[in-house]
């Protein structure tokens, strides 16, 4: 038995992303999910129907045809930020499981308000976190685990890069809408926190955050410098901007990723911050290595793995097993890119998040 999902908003990601890879549209490069199948798509533009068809994928007309189709068991919602909540609820109050794309929502309450309706209903909800998934960083996560840095006192993690210079990219949501977390923080910290979270195993407490000085023509910060504090007081810092040119390709790709450093070796991810799984195909070079100051050795994954399709059988491995997941980590992700904003705008004051 296979767990029915419908994808919600046919974009460019989502056709290229989620369908041909993460529910393995693509039958040339993927194999079947075990647990999981994409039956269908739906899409306020109607031009997207053939697109979708043509990967084999039934067109609803309207998310009402999709929640009223009883052979459907959830919904993967891909439309844009501000909508999500809305979407979710629908869905969830008809009874399907959802995951839906990073953020959750645009505010905390509508989160919480999702997340109370899924609770309710003993429906599985979670989000497009999909970076934990990345073989390197699960092998960093191992590293630190093992001892092989030492006592880890610090850490940075980066996601800059140019965006926005051009007048049709400072059109977009990303650009000019902070209200749906538009912005370095709400686009890319996010994915900084709850790696730095996954990688540690511990949660984030308190943040601190300074905007970047402002030299783009973008509604939204430039970037953020942010200082963050885990629970047991330990301290990171992560450097997101939209402002950062970082050569070409290979400067800009490489450039995702992290520092954390013990007081036995320093660890540096490249590139393990991004939509890629570590194909051959893809257009960089993943790497991990532990430097202790003589020598630089790489960490090998076990074996890479699908980040997309990690997370889509992982949603569908709960619902079978009945047991659903909670959208909390979410929650908490978004409280802490509002307390950065906070931050930010009193002058980088440390910000206990409560969520």
């Amino acid at each position: 038995m296979k767990v029915k999902y419908v994808l919600v908003g046919f974009g460019g990601i989502a056709e290229n992303r989620v369908a041909k890879e993460g529910y393995a549209c693509d039958v040339k490069r993927f194999k079947a999910l075990k647990n999981a199948q994409l039956v269908g798509a739906t899409d306020l533009n109607p031009a997207r129907q053939a697109a979708a068809e043509a990967l084999g994928l039934k067109w609803y007309p309207s998310l009402d045809a999709v929640l009223a189709d009883k052979a459907v068991d959830g919904v993967y919602i891909a439309t844009n930020n501000a909508s999500h909540a809305k979407l979710a609820c629908e869905a969830l109050k008809a009874g399907k499981h959802v995951i839906v794309e990073k953020p959750i929502a645009t505010s905390v309450a509508d989160a919480k308000a999702m997340s109370r309706i899924a609770k309710a209903k003993k429906l599985s909800l979670t989000v497009d976190h999909m970076m934990v998934n990345n073989a390197w960083n699960v092998a960093g996560k191992a590293a630190i685990a093992a001892g092989k840095l030492g006592k880890v006192n610090d850490s940075c993690f980066h996601m800059e890069f140019a965006y926005g210079y051009d007048p049709a990219e400072a059109a977009t949501w990303r650009c000019s809408k902070v209200a749906e977390m538009g912005g370095p923080i709400g686009d890319v910290a996010s994915h900084c926190f709850y790696v730095a979270e996954f990688m540690f195993g511990k949660k984030i407490k308190k943040v601190a955050a300074v905007y970047y000085p402002k030299v783009m023509k973008i509604k939204a910060e430039d970037g953020a410098y942010i200082k963050f504090f885990f629970e047991d007081g330990t301290q990171g810092s992560v450097n997101a901007a939209f402002s950062e040119m970082r050569g070409g390709l290979a400067g800009t790709l490489t450039n995702l990723g992290y520092e954390i450093y013990g007081d036995k070796a320093a660890m540096r991810g490249y590139g393990t911050m991004f939509q890629l799984s570590g194909y051959a195909d893809e257009p960089i070079v993943q790497r991990l290595e532990i430097d202790n100051g003589k020598k630089v050795a790489a960490v090998k994954p076990a074996k890479i793995q699908n980040i997309y399709q990690t997370l889509i059988e992982g949603h569908a491995k709960s619902i079978l097993g009945k047991k659903p997941l909670t959208a909390d980590d979410a929650i908490h992700n978004l409280a802490l890119c509002a307390a950065c904003h906070e931050s930010a705008k009193k002058g980088g004051k440390v910000i206990s998040v409560r969520d």
